[in-house]
């Protein structure tokens, strides 16, 4: 009998063995968004609703964020595994925390291009860069285009303007009220909060920094030091799922608002899944996206921006070019082929 159970038990422990994928366990891993869960944020929320990541046996946890700066500051602090930020929010992060133990690499671009924009509204006169001189511009302290507005007058030689700060949700009012002459902001945030305030679409001046010469590259996910030591599988298996999934969100934005609107039931729908399209046509399904691949940087434009970086944000040390990404988690080139075809 003993002997029996004994056999019994080697065969199971054999087939568990033989099929280990089966019987793998589950990874879990906490995910940092950069913002609120709106339209962009249906880019982690359909492979998480789809089981994408169920499949690759992750058990992944999607948070809403506060800013690129706060997403890296809570990968740094080892709160999250992975997360999503704008790189030069990472890069000013390792400049000015050069002896930081725990300093979150990108493994994975997003948005290829920022998102920054200029607008004003076309009855303040302005229509060029030029025209921004000895005006007021409006953004909170930490808005990515705010502080890499240096490089944006540097590139179009716009002489000194004048900073208003204020909280997040007060930039698109102030301009509206006329109380600043043009902000700084994601194209597909404050363009469409612009026109919440009732103003018409035709009716604002927006200069996109990459139509301007900034080529900056925005949000990328990334990962902790921890976790690319200890678990890079797991990274490649996020990785893999995410590319899945967003194939999905491009192919159907309105489908994939569905999955935002599962986790923040007051959003407006009609809202969001414009803000979706208008994320996917400015930064992610760009010539420049086109051109160097879904999820990939090129090396010559990744060190311009952190010489750039460095310059602008005035980090207490040079940024590393080297030391910010880390490309070799990355799925194969047929998993990356999300992007539609016709847009060069």
């Amino acid at each position: 009998m003993i002997k029996r159970n004994f056999i019994k038990t080697t065969l199971g422990l054999a087939l568990v063995a033989s099929f280990g994928g089966s019987y793998a366990q589950t990874t879990p891993l906490k995910f940092q968004l950069d913002w609120r869960f709106e339209g962009p944020a249906a880019f982690f929320l359909v492979p998480a609703a789809k089981g994408y990541f169920k499949d690759a046996k992750l058990d992944v946890t999607v948070d809403a964020g506060n800013g690129s700066g706060g997403a890296v500051n809570r990968v740094a602090s080892g709160a999250y595994d992975l997360g999503f930020a704008d790189l030069a929010a990472l890069m000013e992060f390792h400049a000015n925390n050069p002896d930081a133990p725990n300093k979150p690499v990108a493994v994975m671009m997003v948005y290829n291009n920022t998102p920054a924009s200029v607008m004003a509204l076309k009855k303040s006169g302005i229509k060029t860069p030029a025209d921004l001189a000895g005006k007021k511009l409006g953004a909170p302290v930490f808005d990515a285009g705010r502080r890499a507005f240096p490089i944006f007058a540097k590139a179009n030689s716009v002489s000194a303007v004048n900073w208003v700060s204020m909280d997040p949700p007060l930039r698109e009012t102030m301009l509206v009220r006329g109380d600043v002459d043009a902000i700084t902001g994601f194209t597909f945030t404050s363009l469409l909060n612009i026109e919440a305030r009732g103003v018409k679409a035709e009716d604002v001046v927006v200069m996109q920094y990459p139509d301007f010469g900034v080529k900056l590259y925005g949000n990328a996910i990334i990962a902790s030091p921890k976790l690319i030591k200890e678990n890079p599988a797991a990274i490649k298996a996020f990785l893999t799922a995410f590319a899945k999934g967003a194939k999905d969100v491009i192919a159907d934005p309105a489908k994939a608002i569905e999955t935002v609107k599962a986790r923040d039931g007051i959003i407006n729908t009609e809202l969001e899944t414009r803000r979706l399209k208008l994320a996917i046509d400015t930064v992610i399904n760009s010539p420049d996206a086109h051109a160097e691949g879904f999820g990939q940087i090129k090396g010559p434009r990744l060190s311009l921006m952190a010489s750039q970086v460095s310059d602008a944000f005035n980090t207490k040390t040079r940024v590393k070019a080297e030391e910010i990404w880390n490309g070799s988690f990355l799925p194969t080139a047929k998993e990356l082929d999300v992007l539609p075809k016709g847009k060069k």
